[in-house]
């Protein structure tokens, strides 16, 4: 390991600790070393608050002079909330900069490399750039298609039943794995369900671990069914938006907004279509969305090419039966060739429980 690697993975390590924090900006980290000594270290907190490096450089104060910046994301060039970090690491007299990865919008990309450089600051890119795409993969595409990074979240049997056929569900992942998916959810800025899993469960769809936050909570109802006593629409722990069709009623409409329900209608009569979900999602600044749906909606979201990633937690139980719900229906693919795969396919034990991970290959 190099010098160089050895900062840098510092760095990423302080901006991985806020993961669920900083969005919808991206994780940000950043050390400045001089003379072989760390003499600041940062992190980007929150959206619009001050960003990695100028915490960093708050820290360094006259002892940046001379160093050298370790900075996971390449520094901003532009005036947003905050001023641009690249202007004020020039200022700062560091008379070098190590970056990880160029920023992934091609509107601004390399523009605060040039910045360092008119400058006369020697600049090198691409220490632990893997590692930094990985860690913002929700930035990455935000950023760029304006979308959320859909996660898929199921917790099956081995044979991939979410309920026995009765429809009793609970529980089948153990304690452990749903203390995971609590953590899961505080990362995310939404999450997302059908309207039959908020009729049937009653559901709160929130995280409840120690200082974690409660995504806001997305439900799909095409009908306006969702109950008015749901625990979604009275206990107030989190937000709750409700996608519905465009024949939807309108006096049932009012009613749940009067009770603090933001209601999108879709343009569409009688169903909603995902990609525009995605679109006006986006457009309200959640870039991050995980899917707890039941079948329904997981094949729904998959088939529209939308969800990024899955995480579907395996318990070692065999259920069976047709009538028995997996967590993906629909009408399914029709040919093995078509099969949808999974690449960087990730398996790690939980309690008794598995926890995969993998990311979807579309075919054109």
């Amino acid at each position: 390991m190099t010098n160089h690697e050895f900062y840098m993975d510092l760095a990423l390590n302080n901006a991985r600790a806020m993961k669920g924090q900083t969005d919808p900006n991206p994780l940000v980290g950043s050390v400045i070393v001089n003379d072989n000594r760390i003499v600041g270290v940062g992190t980007h907190l929150k959206a619009g608050e001050p960003h990695a490096e100028i915490h960093a450089l708050r820290m360094a104060g006259d002892k940046a002079r001379g160093g050298t910046i370790y900075v996971t994301l390449e520094p901003c060039s532009h005036h947003g909330r905050t001023g641009p970090c690249a202007v004020a690491i020039v200022e700062a007299g560091i008379k070098k900069v190590v970056i990880a990865a160029l920023d992934p919008n091609p509107l601004v990309s390399g523009n605060g490399v040039k910045i360092l450089k008119d400058a006369g600051i020697e600049v090198i890119t691409g220490i632990r750039e893997q590692e930094s795409m990985e860690m913002n993969e929700v930035f990455n595409k935000f950023i760029v298609q304006k979308k959320p990074f859909f996660t898929m979240k199921a917790g099956s049997t081995l044979d991939g039943k979410i309920a026995t056929r009765t429809y009793d569900s609970k529980w089948i992942t153990s304690e452990e794995a749903r203390k995971d998916v609590h953590q899961l959810r505080s990362e995310h800025m939404g999450i997302l369900v059908g309207v039959n899993t908020v009729i049937e469960d009653d559901p709160e769809l929130t995280s409840r671990i120690p200082n974690g936050r409660s995504p806001v909570r997305i439900i799909l109802d095409s009908s306006l069914r969702t109950p008015e006593d749901s625990k979604v629409v009275t206990d107030k722990l989190a937000e709750t938006w409700i996608f519905t069709s465009s024949d939807a009623d309108p006096e049932k409409q009012k009613q749940l907004e009067s009770m603090g329900i933001k209601i999108f209608r879709s343009e569409s009569a009688g169903r909603i279509n995902p990609e525009e979900v995605a679109v006006t999602l986006g457009e309200n600044l959640i870039s991050s969305v995980l899917i707890e749906g039941g079948g329904t909606v997981n094949a729904s979201f998959l088939h529209a090419g939308l969800v990024d990633k899955a995480v579907i937690y395996f318990a070692p139980k065999l259920v069976g039966g047709k009538m028995a719900p997996s967590f993906l229906g629909g009408n399914g693919i029709e040919l093995m060739k078509d099969a949808i795969e999974l690449t960087r396919t990730d398996i790690i034990q939980i309690g008794r429980d598995y926890k995969f991970t993998g990311y979807p290959v579309y075919h054109d």
